[in-house]
């Protein structure tokens, strides 16, 4: 069962929710944050990039960092610029990228969910990034940003949220990056007992995106469990916030590679190697873009090429070893260009598909990178598949887009 609860989130007003809103902290860079906050005291970068309010260059791990978005947050709330709700609801948050709109529902997630593997995860967190935002958490008793999830799409949950949406939105506007943000308030007591007890039949939900954020406030939600003498379950720290959308309407982008070099290599000798375990076909020089699994575009000395995986260089009853990222790491980066760990390896860099492929062949063209891997998307079945059986994928292997916007709700833990 997926134990879910409704809560009293803390919103800006419509007239103020476009100066509030932000995209994600981990997206961009403190000089990123701090353009596009500019003088805008509403932004919330002040409490998610609160770096931005001191001198550049200012390490946003220090704990006069983690203070300011506390104290930022506060002047927040007294402003009435972050507004809570005086009942517990459940949210719709839909997005629109492309002409293609996908609707989740914001609800709060249970710790203990997490903890026990109920709610799944496709990839491995590093401490520091945890600690990070585990000290964020604490020092605000909020989770100011939500964490993106899937869910087995279900018809009834279909139309609850159909019901909704098909009047007027309390938050519609479009992003500065194009992209549609649409938010409804579900206040009846009756579709939010339903969407409750639609939840705890299912066996699972699984982390899109925002496996740091969910680590981190799971932690910090068991913290205080374990602090709290008269705990009892049902306290507000026991739960944090999640968007979470129904499978079959996520896309998962492609997340390409870009190396700097060949291992020593020359262009025959490299690509000499690929063919090994590749059919190799000279594509010419107008963008070629992979057109099934196994299938793979390179970019060397202006030049695209196409790469298909042969019989043996992977296994179908494999869930992780099917993977195209899988295939690649192993033959291409691992054996031919001496890249074992794509974590800390700092020749390689990794561009999300939302770039497009010309971002590839520009940072090749432009000297930065000398050849350039692009790759099918994985699906939503292969996340899924390999969340259930217990698997990690590798690193840098799912790009979701769009990114939630921050700063639409926000749950305070107490």
């Amino acid at each position: 069962m997926a134990k879910i609860k409704p809560f009293k989130g803390l919103r800006p007003p419509v007239e103020l929710v476009e100066l509030v809103a932000s995209r994600p902290y981990d997206v961009l860079n403190s000089e990123e944050a701090r353009a596009e906050a500019g003088d805008n005291q509403k932004s919330l970068y002040h409490i998610i990039k609160p770096e931005i309010d001191f001198s550049v260059g200012q390490d946003e791990h220090e704990e006069n960092v983690y203070l300011k978005a506390a104290e930022n947050f506060k002047k927040f709330q007294d402003q009435k610029w972050l507004v809570q709700d005086e009942k517990e609801m459940y949210y719709i948050y839909a997005q629109t990228m492309n002409g293609h709109t996908q609707y989740g529902l914001v609800v709060c997630a249970n710790v203990d969910d997490y903890m026990t593997g109920k709610i799944k995860k496709h990839e491995l967190t590093r401490r520091d990034k945890e600690e990070d935002r585990m000290k964020h958490v604490r020092i605000n008793d909020a989770n100011i940003e939500p964490v993106f999830f899937a869910y087995p799409a279900q018809p009834e949950l279909d139309a609850i949220v159909n019901k909704y949406t098909i009047a007027p939105a309390v938050y519609d506007f479009v992003a500065p990056d194009g992209f549609g943000h649409h938010f409804w308030l579900i206040q009846n007591d009756a579709d939010i007992k339903r969407i409750t007890e639609l939840f705890a039949a299912m066996p699972a939900m699984y982390i899109a995106d925002g496996h740091h954020r969910s680590a981190a406030a799971a932690l910090v939600g068991a913290e205080k469990a374990r602090q709290n003498p008269n705990h009892r379950g049902d306290e507000e720290y026991n739960f944090f916030m999640a968007v979470c959308f129904p499978d079959n309407q996520l896309t998962i982008i492609d997340y390409n590679r870009v190396v700097k070099d060949l291992n020593g290599l020359s262009d025959e000798a490299f690509l000499e190697a690929v063919s090994k375990h590749f059919t190799v076909e000279k594509k010419g020089v107008e963008i070629f873009k992979p057109c099934c699994l196994h299938n793979f575009a390179l970019y060397l000395s202006g030049c695209w090429y196409s790469l298909t995986a042969k019989k043996g260089s992977y296994d179908d009853s494999d869930p992780i070893g099917v993977l195209d990222v899988t295939i690649s790491s192993n033959f291409i980066l691992d054996e031919i260009l001496g890249i074992k760990d794509l974590r800390s390896d700092k020749r390689i860099d990794f561009v999300g598909g939302i770039r497009g492929l010309g971002e590839l062949s520009k940072r090749v063209d432009n000297g930065e990178m000398k050849v350039a891997l692009a790759l099918y998307p994985v699906s939503m079945k292969q996340l899924i598949n390999i969340a259930d059986s217990g698997n990690i994928m590798p690193p840098k292997t799912t790009w979701f887009e769009p990114k939630l916007r921050s700063g639409l709700v926000i749950h305070k833990l107490a």
